[in-house]
């Protein structure tokens, strides 16, 4: 499968799969950015990316983004394979979880984009699914 990839900043070093088994690729900060204590920051991430029409793209922190004191405010991203538009930045949601602001230097490895399948969907409404419920969340880990 191919990947289009265009870099907003061209000097800044195509995104990369770091091992042979990697599922994601990193993805860095396009600039230098301060995170204030507390509050959520876009960090645009340097990529418009064209994949299949039959793709998605999910969007997930690289597992060391919380020695930074920061998490993706939304848990992961979803990327359609329509938004590869030329304004199209893929961005990283990131919550500043700490006390003190944290800064995110332009090419810091922030986040890992995974291309996906994506299946043919339709949605059908009915009265009932199944007459027997299992429980809430949780209910099978006693």
């Amino acid at each position: 499968m191919q990947i289009l990839i265009k870099r907003v900043n061209s000097s800044l070093p195509m995104p990369q799969f770091h091992s042979d088994k990697a599922a994601g690729f990193d993805l860095m900060a396009r600039k230098t950015m301060n995170i204030k204590a507390h509050s959520v920051s876009y960090v645009p991430l340097n990529v418009i990316v064209k994949m299949p029409d039959n793709c998605w793209a999910l969007l997930a922190a690289r597992s060391s983004l919380h020695k930074k004191g920061l998490i993706m405010a939304n848990g992961i991203g979803v990327g359609d394979a329509d938004y590869c538009g030329e304004s199209d930045e893929y961005m990283a949601i990131l919550y500043n979880y700490t006390d003190s602001d944290v800064t995110v230097e332009q090419g810091d490895r922030i986040a890992q984009m995974i291309i996906l399948p994506r299946s043919e969907i339709t949605l059908k409404e009915v009265k009932s699914v199944s007459k027997v419920s299992r429980g809430g969340i949780g209910s099978t880990g006693k």
